[in-house]
């Protein structure tokens, strides 16, 4: 290896490989809990009594389409992480940081408050600070921009399956009692 380089190229993927094996678990990890303490899905009693819009997919897709979408999120982190030096990660990070924790918080309002227009809301959000996290990423690293596009074309799916929820349920909130205020 030369004496101007910092490390090798093998050097540097293991570098990236250590951060995709933080990355990727905590949020797949991280998503599944969500879902989870959410009580999200057709397996919902509330859900299960909504009208559904004509589009909606079966209940596994939605499953199989959030593993994909957080371990591409998690792989466009780890690019970022790695990316040390880089103009705008920082921002990147933090960016993606809140975008990931408004994510966290839309399976437990929308599945567990009931609360389908303030989860509307939250989507919407969601998605402006979705295509600025890819705007960011894309700057620091071209890869790491196009690995969220895929989750930027689902929220705008989830988006539209949120509103006709709300379009088609407009007594959503009250058809059940949320889980939240639920006492045992």
């Amino acid at each position: 290896m030369p004496m101007n380089e910092i490390a090798s190229p093998g050097q540097l993927r293991l570098a990236y490989a250590r951060w995709a094996l933080v990355t990727v678990p905590a949020i797949v990890f991280l998503g599944f809990l969500s879902g989870k303490l959410a009580n999200s899905g057709y397996g919902n009693r509330w859900f299960a009594a909504l009208a559904k819009p004509e589009l909606i997919p079966p209940g596994w897709v939605f499953g199989a389409a959030w593993t994909v979408l957080y371990v591409l999120m998690a792989l466009a982190f780890a690019i970022v992480l790695h990316a040390r030096g880089a103009r705008g990660r920082g921002a990147a990070i933090i960016a993606f940081v809140a975008q990931l924790i408004l994510n966290l918080l839309w399976s437990p309002l929308f599945f567990r408050a009931h609360q389908v227009d303030q989860a509307l809301a939250l989507i919407v959000v969601l998605f402006v600070l979705v295509a600025v996290t890819t705007a960011l990423f894309w700057r620091v690293r071209r890869v790491a921009g196009l690995l969220l596009l895929p989750y930027l074309c689902w929220l705008a799916f989830a988006s539209y399956l949120n509103y006709e929820i709300g379009r088609l349920n407009p007594d959503a909130e009250s058809l059940g009692k949320p889980a939240l205020q639920t006492q045992i």
